[in-house]
């Protein structure tokens, strides 16, 4: 069936739904857009402050009438508002309060960048896998939701899978396990999602993966400073982030955007890592500062943060990244890999 059939089939479902005041779901001015990808179903129901547990039946009876029509794929109805104390996603939970630790996982670091283009997802992936070798149980969250990189990078295949209760059980790639809406869309399927939309999947990719005891799980952040970081950090007790930037001056100055927002949030910065720092000519040895040189470590010398060290730009880590083969992984005795285990290391000694 196509996606658009279904998507209409469920349409048609929720007139059978009845919400507070009379009418049904389907003609409801709230309902938003019905997406549908080979993995799963998703939608929202935006309601008035104060709204949310009066429209809670009707969106647990959405979510049973499109599981019903949906099969295996993952169902993620949201109730959304402008100001919610109850707002409520995946199964009808209620949305944890302040900040909350994520079940089975005793550290949250996540990677992100002022803008895109920087080789953030590269380095968070890259980052993961050289925790993971320092012994620790890691898992990886792909929380760029408009822009997934990690089934790629790690060259993950198929959709996850969903136990009978509807909790995700990650993939498994390269001792990671990992998680991203990437695996749930088909080739060049693009995310339409409004903020809360995007806010609520995130936090069902979050707390409704089985993440079985991780010591730490890194997230893979958006570019910027959008709706998704300001819920994250308003409702996760994150451990502390990196920042990803090139050397140039644009990219530092989006990254400073980037590290005063985390600062305005109370948020712990980790440091800041330079990619694409230098290239090394393979055939004379010789060192050319393609983007400029030492910008990022000057940088955070004026931030007062630390420098977490340098990436080159090598063509084997794009390559490999494209063939899913990261170089942690692929080559972890080569120079690139080193460089990502000393960033490792670095992160590792300054959180408790």
């Amino acid at each position: 069936m196509a996606d658009t059939d279904l998507a209409a089939q469920i349409k048609t479902a929720l007139a059978d739904v009845e919400i507070p005041g009379g009418g049904d779901l389907a003609g409801y001015a709230g309902l938003s857009e019905i997406i549908v990808t080979p993995g799963a179903i998703a939608f929202a129901i935006a309601v008035a402050s104060g709204m949310e547990a009066a429209f809670g039946p009707a969106r647990d009876e959405a979510h049973k009438r499109a599981q019903a029509l949906g099969g295996s794929r993952k169902v993620m109805v949201s109730i959304t508002a402008e100001k919610s104390n109850t707002a409520k996603f995946g199964h009808g939970a209620p949305q944890p309060q302040g900040k909350t630790r994520v079940k089975g996982v005793k550290r949250i670091i996540a990677v992100g960048s002022g803008k895109g283009g920087v080789g953030k997802s590269t380095t968070a992936v890259n980052i993961a896998l050289a925790l993971a070798d320092e012994g620790l149980k890691v898992g990886l969250l792909d929380a760029d939701l408009y822009g997934p990189s990690v089934p790629k990078l790690l060259g993950i295949e198929g959709k996850p899978a969903i136990r009978d209760d509807g909790i995700f059980t990650p993939h498994e790639a390269f001792g990671l396990k990992a998680i991203s809406i990437g695996s749930m869309l088909v080739p060049g399927q693009a995310v339409v999602w409004r903020g809360p939309m995007a806010t609520s999947g995130l936090r069902q990719l979050l707390r409704e993966t089985e993440w079985g005891g991780l010591d730490v799980l890194i997230i893979d952040l958006p570019p910027g400073t959008g709706d998704i970081h300001i819920a994250l950090f308003q409702q996760t007790i994150v451990d502390g982030v990196v920042i990803v930037s090139t050397p140039q001056d644009l990219a530092l100055i989006d990254a400073q955007k980037a590290i005063d927002m985390l600062r305005r949030m109370s948020v712990p910065v980790l440091g800041l890592v330079e990619n694409m720092s230098y290239f090394i000519a393979p055939d004379t040895g010789h060192r050319y500062d393609i983007f400029g040189t030492g910008g990022a470590e000057q940088a955070a010398g004026k931030l007062e943060i630390p420098f977490l060290g340098p990436i080159p730009l090598v063509m084997s880590i794009r390559e490999g990244s494209d063939a899913g083969m990261p170089p942690v992984a692929h080559a972890p005795e080569g120079p690139e890999a080193q460089a990502y285990r000393l960033i490792a290391r670095r992160i590792l000694a300054s959180i408790p």
